[in-house]
């Protein structure tokens, strides 16, 4: 179904981001129920944990 579909040469690729350990996602969840909570939750934020820009080190 797909045959006929061709990425283009010149699209630039995001870099894969290596999966966090199990231990890590639940560390992750854990900080991002606390900012929901908080109240300091923001979809930016959320978009940071997603695209690997934020991770548990720099939100402290």
């Amino acid at each position: 179904m797909l045959d006929n579909l061709t990425i283009p040469e010149d699209i630039e690729k995001e870099p894969e981001l290596a999966i966090p350990s199990i231990d890590e996602q639940k560390r992750i969840v854990a900080e991002l129920k606390r900012l929901e909570e908080a109240g300091e939750l923001t979809p930016e934020i959320l978009e940071e944990f997603m695209t690997g820009k934020r991770n548990l080190e720099q939100n402290g």
